[in-house]
Parts: C-alpha cells; structure tokens; sequence
C-alpha cells in the first residue's frame, strides 16, 4: 500500500541532500577561490623574501634529501640561466616559467608558480594545486558533514511533522468509520485546514445523496403498501365470493375476476416501478396525450369489488367527448386511484361515489 507520509519523508529528505550537496559544491568552489587568492598571495611574498642572497643559501638542501614534501618548491635561476638553488631536489620545475602567476604541469601533478626578476636572478616559488583542492574540500566537508550526520534526525522529525499535518485525515476516517448506517448528517467544516476541505465537502454532497436516495426508498415502500393494499383486498374478496359460488358457471365467472384482479395488480406494480422511475434525480417523464375518461374506467374497474362489498355505488356518468390532457399515464392513474381509494374509504355504506371529468 502506498503511503503519502513516507513518500513526502522520502521527497524532503532528498530534497534536503541535494539542497546540502549543492551548497557543499557552492562553498567548494567559493573557498577553492578564495584559498587561491589567499596563496597566490602567499607565493608573492615568499618570493620577495628569497631577494636576499643570504636567506636562500642557509637553506641550501642536498640533492637526494629524505625530508617530508613542503607546502612550497623554491628555486632561484642566474642571470645565464643556471639554477643556483633548489629548495626541493625531487621537485623539480620546469625551467624559467614566465614572470608572475602561472598553473603548470609536472610529472607530480599540476603547479601553482610564482615568477619574480631580481637583479639579473628569477626566483620561482611554487605550490601543488592538490594542496589548494584539499583546503577547498576540507571547508566543504565541515559544512556537509553535519547536516549528513543529522539526516536521520531530520527524518524523525519530518516523520513526526508530517504525521501531525495528516492527522485531519485520520479525523475525518473516524468520524466516517464510526458512524452508523443511518447517520447521514453532514460531517463538520469547522476548523477543517483548506487542504482537506474538499475532501470533506464532497463526503457531505455523498452523504445528502445518500439520505435522498433512502427518503426515496421509504416513500417507495410506502406508497407501494398503500397502493397495493386496495387491489389485495378486492382480490380477497372476489377469492371468498369464489368460494361462495353455487355452481361451476358462477365459480368459473368469479375466478375470472379474480385473474382479471391479479392483472390490474400486477399493472399496478409496474406503475409503481415507473412512478419509482419518476423521483428527483431521474430522467425526465414522456408527456403524452391521456384520455382522462378511459383512464377514470379503469380505475372504477379495479376499485369495483371494494365498492360492491362496502355497498357504495361507484361509477362514472355518461360522457360522450373525451377528455384529453398532457401528461404522465402511469402517474395520473394512480393519482386517480388514490382519490377514488379515500373516497370509499371515507363514504358511508350504502353511499354513491361519482367519477366525473371534464375540461
């Protein structure tokens, strides 16, 4: 599994190092330049202090000589190009470089020479180059190495940093995980960082969806109960007065009303069904023209057997023109049913209940 806190670690981590390294190589460079400045200068004034003759034949070496490399290699040129001293015989330089600063190469690496003319003589002094590239890393490395030395550290830290700035989300986790499957109230926005605002905002439109979705299903539900609750019981009584039959032809007769009622039952399902299709957030309904008239027959045929057992005279007085409006048919048949359904409920037995349109 993927973790944001590790790769952010990582991430920082190696942005941290590059960061250092690239100011380590800053600081190389700088110190590499001004190191150079600083012995150039070095070698100027080493130069000037071999003008007297004295100095440089104290300091006189035997050819071979077993002593340690020093930081400079001095030697003194007369006026016919004799070399009249060698501070180190090993070291030997190329003969009478040009006057004043100059890199050259040997047989031990590259040179730092310093020319100077004095009185008919030309004394050279020179430095290794490694020695200037040595100072250069050794300042560079006193500021890598500590930052190298608190790398994991700063991973712990950064670890720890970070786990606090993803705390909001494990937040938001558990207040998701312990709800119950009814809890659908919005989450709080209060005092979420801008960061996780969004996230929390798009479970709060999931969660208004999700309650819409359930109020739908429990208005299904109920309006499936109260629809179907008139149909079964007119086919509980068409079944007894099938039962009551005197003879085969009435029995056959009464079945037929029953399969005829478990028809309009099962259109009345299937008007449910699409009336379920019809809630907020479906498509839009087909309106078509709808004879209001045949529509108001069938449902007296479907309510008829309730009407016969209560008494009630349900019916539908002539019309000769139909009565046409725009609409849904499903819809506006079980609109109908409703009112007819409450009409007999609330009619006194005995009672007559018309169906009338008109325009």
């Amino acid at each position: 599994m993927r973790s944001i806190r590790r790769q952010l670690l990582l991430a920082l981590l190696a942005v941290i190092t590059l960061a250092t390294l690239a100011g380590a190589l800053a600081t190389y460079r700088t110190a590499r330049d001004e190191a150079g400045a600083l012995l150039d200068y070095q070698l100027r004034q080493l130069a000037l202090s071999f003008r007297d003759p004295a100095r440089y034949g104290t300091m006189r070496r035997e050819p071979g000589s077993d002593e340690d490399v020093e930081e400079f290699s001095v030697q003194i040129w007369a006026a016919d190009g004799t070399r009249i001293y060698l501070s180190h015989p090993r070291h030997e330089l190329p003969h009478q470089v040009s006057l004043g600063y100059a890199t050259v190469d040997t047989g031990l690496g590259k040179w730092r020479v310093f020319g100077l003319q004095q009185a008919g003589q030309v004394i050279q002094v020179a430095q290794p180059m490694q020695l200037r590239d040595q100072l250069a890393l050794a300042a560079a490395l006193r500021i890598v190495a500590p930052f190298l030395l608190l790398l994991p550290v700063l991973g712990v830290l950064i670890w720890v940093v970070i786990g606090r700035g993803l705390r909001p989300l494990d937040d938001v986790a558990q207040a998701v995980g312990t709800r119950t499957a009814v809890a659908l109230d919005p989450l709080p926005v209060r005092h979420v960082p801008a960061e996780v605002l969004p996230l929390v905002v798009a479970l709060n439109d999931l969660l208004m969806r999700l309650q819409r979705a359930l109020e739908q299903q429990r208005e299904f539900v109920a309006d499936a109960a109260h629809e179907l609750r008139t149909p079964l019981a007119a086919l509980t009584l068409q079944v007894q007065l099938a039962e009551r039959a005197a003879d085969a032809e009435a029995r056959a007769e009464a079945f037929a009303e029953v399969r005829g009622g478990l028809q309009r039952a099962t259109h009345s399902v299937q008007q449910l069904l699409t009336l379920a299709r019809l809630e907020p957030g479906a498509s839009e309904p087909v309106l078509q023209p709808v004879d209001l008239r045949q529509l108001a027959a069938q449902v007296i045929a479907d309510h008829l057997p309730l009407a016969e057992a209560r008494e009630i005279d349900l019916g539908a007085p002539p019309q000769q023109q139909p009565c046409i409006v725009s609409g849904e048919a499903d819809a506006l048949r079980i609109l109908l049913a409703n009112l007819v359904s409450n009409a007999l409920r609330c009619t006194p037995r005995g009672g007559r209940v018309d169906v009338v349109s008109g325009s």
